[in-house]
């Protein structure tokens, strides 16, 4: 642990509110804004006047895009809170702000249940070893069963999810579990609960134990340091129940956020790293304002009118009005003109930053999404662990709609891919396609909205490319005699390579073994930029060729005529041709799919993934009468999928993917792609 937190810094919290569409993430957030007296009235979704969903795109959506940062206070205490996205298609929005904070609040719909958005943020905040914390909201739903719900939350996460406080006089009310010992609530003995909570808690301190077994209950306000450290472990995460439309709980969730939360020095720190790759070393953060800053970048904006504004998470010292700051490995500080809190679309200036703050700098172009900001020349390679984003591999090819705007929609998407982890941009040189990724239709669409809306730039599609990519099966050789003679000077290489697969995932390797000089030192090279060329366009079917190594074992070269150009164009051809012989394949992206829908339409849907060629690997009870599909499918098959499952369930089934893996097509669509493509060469 490190030294006891200055009054400053123990007196913030940060808490990023995450979980399914639909749980109420931002009308929760207003409500405690409200409570909190940071704002006078809570806006409404349906009229778009909320703090977090400023953007006109989600006022008329009505659903989050990206994450909002807000600030209130409450009992002394400075609460930083972050809404974000619940559609699985905007994880790059709400994974980074697992970042910014020491707990990760899940925010369930009662009438819901468990959903896989609920899952998979759980195993988020618990990969970031962070605190967890359980919000049941909209307690005063009608035929909700809140025992039933609350163990299948034990079931899913754990008998450590223990209620801190139970709903009252159905719904209207909470009441505390945790420092009371009394009281009636709508099911289950407050005694009860506040017994297995201090039972829960005082596991992690045998001396508390030892207390608890000889004396009995010990009075909650005593147990400060092995709660923190029950938190911090995941040996326990309380469930607290709330209804942000009526407001019950909602007070009693700002004191459980001050009084059980942990501040800066009591969270699990960040793992930051000095250097790259096997160099790499783990450096120690101190949550202490009084050492040199460190600060992380976990959101960037990028407005057609205010520019280029980067919110970050200050994890260790000061940062103030006029600090020099420098961006990542950068050599020239930039000076901090205006220091923001923000409130939602709002800005706050501020004078200073301590470490748990989360604010904002503007206008300063270097400042990239995970880029660490320091004050210390010396703190240049510092950086955080990378998270583990999904793999964008749903596609659009895009194309301005007027010629002569190619540059201009390259800007544009470069700006949009900044503001989002998630998106990906591959131009394909034989096509002369500029396709984007994203991980799903709701994400592509969203951006070609944003271009339309923010950018006022209009561009035409095509339909969704599915991200295949090829590779070999076997190891094979191949050679190229590249010879040129045009009256003057000539071109001459020649190049012998050998090819192998890598295992799935492994990428791309290149050795040379030539010997004597047969290819001069300086020639080398050339022969890789031939290669690569071809892992780039592809040679059997236009698509990224993966995991093979490549060899250069023999060649020849002439005193005159030997060229970079011709050794490139040699090494391209030699690749080629080994290709050929290397029973080449081409792999599809594999999905893992979850699919929720009513119990009657099971078996249509189950039915109608088998004739996607998908695999059903389970099914868990959902809320109501639904069902949980989990299964796996070639993303391929699922293009329009929402149209269909609407079509096999009355509209009332839903959807989420994921990626998994890539796996080799079946041989009939090899010969599909292989032909398009020998086509497409042809004209």
């Amino acid at each position: 642990m490190s030294s006891p937190a200055s009054p400053g810094v123990a007196a913030i919290r940060t808490l990023a509110l995450v979980g399914p569409a639909s749980s109420g993430k931002t009308s929760l957030a207003e409500a405690l804004l409200v409570k909190a007296g940071a704002i006078g009235a809570a806006g409404s979704l349906e009229r778009g006047t909320t703090v977090s969903d400023y953007d006109p795109l989600e006022r008329r959506m009505q659903h989050s895009l990206s994450a909002s940062v807000m600030h209130l206070r409450h009992a002394d205490t400075r609460i930083h809170l972050i809404d974000t996205p619940g559609a699985s298609d905007f994880l790059g929005h709400s994974l980074p702000a697992l970042e910014a904070v020491e707990t990760a609040a899940v925010v369930i719909n009662a009438a819901a249940g468990v959903e896989p958005m609920a899952e998979r943020m759980m195993e988020h905040a618990a990969a970031k070893h962070l605190d967890r914390l359980i919000v049941v909201n909209k307690i005063d739903a009608a035929d909700i069963d809140l025992p039933a719900l609350l163990l299948q939350i034990q079931e899913r996460f754990g008998k450590g999810c223990l209620p801190i406080n139970l709903p009252a006089d159905g719904g209207a009310r909470v009441v505390d579990c945790f420092y009371n010992r009394e009281g009636t609530s709508d099911f289950g003995s407050v005694a009860d609960a506040h017994r297995a909570l201090v039972e829960q808690v005082v596991e992690v301190d045998a001396e508390f134990v030892d207390r608890y077994l000889n004396d009995g209950d010990i009075d909650a306000a005593e147990l400060h340091a092995p709660l923190e450290q029950a938190l911090r472990e995941g040996h326990l995460v309380p469930v607290c129940f709330v209804s942000s439309r009526n407001g019950a709980g909602v007070a009693e969730l700002l004191d459980i956020v001050v009084k059980v939360l942990a501040n800066p020095t009591e969270g699990n720190p960040p793992v930051f790293y000095k250097g790259e790759g096997d160099d790499a070393r783990t450096i120690a953060v101190e949550a202490d304002p009084a050492r040199h800053v460190l600060a992380q970048v976990f959101k960037v904006t990028v407005d057609p009118y205010v520019g280029r504004m980067g919110i970050f998470r200050v994890h260790q010292g000061t940062v103030t009005k006029d600090s020099q700051l420098f961006v990542g490995d950068g050599r020239k500080p930039f000076k901090v003109g205006h220091l923001f809190m923000l409130q939602g679309k709002q800005h706050v200036e501020v004078r200073e930053a301590l470490p748990g703050d989360i604010c904002a700098v503007a206008k300063v172009d270097e400042i990239r999404y995970d880029e660490v900001l320091h004050d210390a020349a010396e703190d240049d390679h510092i950086h955080l662990e990378p998270l583990a984003f999904p793999t964008p591999v749903h596609g659009v090819a895009v194309q301005a709609r007027k010629r002569g705007d190619e540059q201009k929609m390259s800007e544009i998407l470069g700006k949009l891919v900044d503001e989002d982890p998630c998106l990906r941009i591959e131009h394909v040189a034989q096509t002369n396609e500029t396709i984007v990724y994203g991980l799903g239709e709701l994400h592509l669409r969203v951006l070609l909205e944003r271009m339309k809306e923010t950018y006022r730039f209009e561009v035409d599609t095509r339909p969704p490319r599915i991200a295949y990519r090829e590779t070999i099966s076997v190891r094979a050789e191949g050679h190229h005699r590249h010879k040129k003679q045009s009256g003057g000077a000539g071109q001459f290489g020649e190049v012998y390579l050998r090819v192998e697969p890598l295992a799935r995932g492994a990428g791309f390797e290149f050795a040379d073994e030539t010997k004597g000089g047969v290819i001069p030192n300086q020639f080398i090279p050339a022969v890789e930029k031939g290669v690569r060329e071809v892992l780039a366009s592809g040679a059997i079917a236009g698509y990224p060729v993966v995991d093979v190594k490549v060899t250069v074992y023999d060649g020849k070269s002439h005193s005159v005529d030997s060229k970079e150009i011709a050794f490139v164009t040699a090494g391209k051809k030699a690749f080629l041709a080994a290709m050929r012989e290397a029973r080449p394949i081409v792999l599809e992206p594999i999905v893992k799919v979850q699919i929720t829908a009513p119990d009657t339409a099971i078996g249509d849907v189950t039915g109608d993934l088998s004739g996607r060629r998908g695999m059903v690997s389970g099914t868990d009870n959902a809320a109501g009468s639904s069902t949980l599909i989990r299964a796996q499918a070639p993303l391929s098959e699922l293009a329009g999928y929402q149209n269909r499952l609407n079509a096999l369930t009355a509209g009332q089934g839903s959807y989420a993917i994921e990626f998994s893996h890539y796996e080799a097509v079946p041989p009939a669509v090899q010969q599909q792609l292989v032909s398009q493509y020998q086509v497409k060469d042809e004209e």
